[in-house]
Order: C-alpha cells, then structure tokens, then sequence
C-alpha cells in the first residue's frame, strides 16, 4: 500500500463531487504550479526579444506563452500524479490537491495527459512543429527521465532532471526564427548549471522531508559543505557562460554589464554559504535560502537584460 493509499478517511477518501466548484477550480490550476510556470515564463518571452532583434510579433508572444503554459502544466499534473506517494509524507507537499483529496488521482492524471495533447497541437498548430517538438520533449523529459527515472534514484536527480526547465528558452527562440542557435544553446547552457545551485539551497532547508521518503537529493547524502561546494562550482561555471553572448556577438554592452554585476551578487552569495557550511554552521544560521531567494531575482534580471539589450545597440 502506497502512502497516499494509507491516508486516513477525510483525505483521499474524501467525495470530491461535493466540494465547491470554485475550490475544485483553483485545485486543478494548483496541480499545473503556476508558481513554477512563471519562472519558465520569465526565460521564454525575453528570449523571443533577442531572436526578433526588437519586438517580436504580439500574437506570437500570446499563443507561444499560452502554450507553454499548457505544456509545463501537464508535465507538472503528471508530476503530481506520480509523486503523491511521497507528497503525502512530505510537510512542503502534504497540501497538494492529489493529497487532500481535491482531486482524484484518475482525475489528475487525465488532466495532466489532456493537457500534454492540447498543448503539443496548439504549438503544432499556431507556433510550428519544432516549437511543438520541443515543448512535448520537455514534458516527457521531466515526467519519464526526472520524475520517474533519476528523483528517487540519484543525487544527480536535479541536474540533469532540469534539461525540463532550460527547454522554454529553446522554444522561444524556435517560435520566432524555427531553428535553435547557439544564442538559444547559451542561455539553455546558463539556466542548466543554474537549476541546481538554485535548488540545493531549497533542498538543504527540507533536507529532512527528502530523507522522510528516501529521496537522495544531493543535501540527503552530503554534508553541508560538499554541498555548498557544488554550488560553488556550477554557480562560476553558470556567471561564465551567460558573458558568452556578449563575444559570439549577439548582444550589445548592456546585457555583459548587467550579467557580470548580477554574477558577482551572485558568486558573493554563493561563497558565504560555503564559508558559513564550512564552519558547521546549520540551521537558520546557515541563511541557505538567501541564495535560493537571490537566484529567482537573478535569472528574472537577467532575462530582463536579454529582452532590452536589442533596443541599445
């Protein structure tokens, strides 16, 4: 018996057909992580800036982010679906609506599949098909390689389980031009070493609901300072390669200035936490979420910086 199977009578259990109608609305837009689906947001549209070299086609801009929206939604329902084991033992997760009891889950997986085939038809249809292709790989990446395969199996699990949340930078590029470009593999390149020193800092903070269910995120299984050390490391190798636009030529001055500014908040932050790690420091001490706090606003900046730079050259 799974862990949500054993949820006492009021949880799961529950009749949903006598929940209110708005409550069971608001659930089902709970299952697709709206929260999350901003951020992927926030690295499509500026993106689609730089790829027109000015202001990309409105219409365009709509359909593309409506349609991502859809995609990365699906891919989070089934996400949910999978994962409501877990979510129920986990306090971050244990008010999802495939826990409570909001939704059921036949309800939520047939949720999740309908809005994978829309969303995989509307880019196929008001977008094109590389933009389709790409956003249906990076559902069945996150659902079948991360959520299925790597969370529960590897510490690795949020590094390569992120290739799902750099795909939306592809797609605004291909939505506009119908190709990828190494503009488009760069910022895809700086939003994969982000994903994980923008998790871990979340990840040693819950390390203790992780452990609960036996998932071997990285802070599960190593100590605070090899940890902080990882973070060190992908968070050099992220500031360096976001100045690669600037060389190969598809920026003017603002975007290097503003990536290399950012950058430096950035590896402050990252080295204080693996000074405050390495002297055994935990806790609330620790200040671990002041990174994971700073690395939403960095890649929101800099997204920013991406869209504008076309308009100072």
């Amino acid at each position: 018996m799974t862990a949500v199977e054993s949820r006492p009578a009021g949880a799961l259990g529950q009749d949903t057909a006598h929940r209110p109608a708005g409550a069971r609305v608001k659930a089902f837009v709970a299952l697709t992580k709206p929260r999350i689906i901003e951020l992927l947001l926030i690295t499509t549209v500026p993106v689609m800036f730089l790829a027109a070299e000015g202001v990309p086609d409105l219409w365009l801009v709509l359909v593309t982010c409506v349609g991502g929206y859809l995609s990365a939604g699906g891919a989070n329902a089934l996400n949910m679906y999978l994962d409501r084991d877990i979510d129920a033992l986990m306090h971050r997760t244990e008010q999802r609506p495939l826990v409570t009891g909001m939704v059921r889950p036949a309800e939520g997986l047939a949720f999740g599949l309908t809005l994978t085939v829309v969303s995989t038809v509307w880019f196929a249809t008001l977008v094109n098909p590389l933009s389709a292709a790409l956003a249906l790989g990076a559902n069945l990446f996150y659902v079948l390689v991360y959520t299925m395969l790597l969370k529960r199996r590897t510490s690795q699990n949020i590094v390569w389980g992120g290739i799902a949340g750099c795909m939306p930078v592809a797609i605004g590029w291909s939505a506009v031009t119908n190709s990828v470009s190494w503009a488009s593999l760069i910022l895809f390149l700086v939003m994969f070493f982000w994903t994980p020193p923008h998790y871990w800092p979340l990840s040693m903070k819950v390390r203790d609901d992780y452990a609960r269910v036996k998932v071997p995120m990285l802070p599960v299984v190593a100590s605070n300072k090899v940890v902080a050390r990882q973070i060190v490391a992908y968070s050099w190798v992220m500031v360096g390669v976001s100045l690669l636009l600037w060389p190969l030529g598809y920026t003017g001055w603002f975007y290097p200035v503003v990536a290399a500014v950012l950058g430096a908040v950035w590896l402050r932050e990252a080295h204080g936490l693996l000074r405050r790690a390495g002297r055994g420091i935990v806790g609330a001490k620790l200040k671990e979420m002041r990174l994971f706090h700073w690395s939403i606003t960095y890649v929101s900046l800099l997204f920013i910086a991406v869209a504008v730079d076309p308009f100072l050259r």
